[in-house]
């Protein structure tokens, strides 16, 4: 039942109608049963119990993930040969990874292109170094992974569908600051 505007909505199943329901019913219950391992009566406790490990899992995985782009970035500055470009891909990472990298690198000058994503697919990518570099280079390095994008302030982000010509936007950079 339900209220609606004074009024009282009343849902019910009749005939043939009740048959299909309650078998769709028996038959999720079935299937549920066979996935969580246990009986009709233990499915709720059973789905908390997962989806609390899911969300424990998944702050783990953040964790690590920061925890790696800060060892990235202090793999890159402190290389014998310090480069002014890096360019890094991470498929299973996401923008919280790209940020971390970024402002472990930026403030050393070293212009820095993150990408995320699948390697043939779309994914997002980042951008950041010094503001004069980042206002031009962005909108061409967008060009180049087919995506759009926008940003102030040293950063250029945003969606790629062509993430499998990272490799054309990294020699783009490249060339673009030995020239400066």
């Amino acid at each position: 039942m339900e209220s609606k505007r004074g009024h009282v909505l009343l849902y019910y199943l009749s005939g043939q109608r009740v048959l299909d329901y309650l078998h769709n019913a028996v038959d999720t219950e079935r299937k549920m049963t066979k996935l969580l391992s246990c009986g009709p009566e233990n499915h709720p406790n059973a789905v908390e119990k997962l989806l609390a490990t899911q969300r424990t899992l998944a702050k783990a995985n953040r964790v690590q993930l920061r925890e790696i782009a800060q060892l990235l970035a202090h793999k890159f500055l402190h290389s014998e040969v310090r480069e002014s470009v890096v360019c890094v891909h991470r498929e299973d990472a996401d923008i919280d990874f790209m940020n971390v990298l970024a402002n472990e690198l930026v403030p050393h000058g070293i212009l820095c292109l993150v990408t995320v994503g699948s390697d043939k697919g779309a994914g997002q990518f980042l951008l950041a170094g010094p503001d004069d570099l980042v206002s031009v280079l962005g909108p061409k390095v967008s060009e180049c992974l087919a995506g759009k994008g926008g940003g102030r302030k040293g950063r250029y982000q945003g969606k790629a569908t062509k993430l499998s010509e990272r490799q054309k936007a990294e020699d783009l950079l490249r060339v673009e600051v030995s020239t400066l």
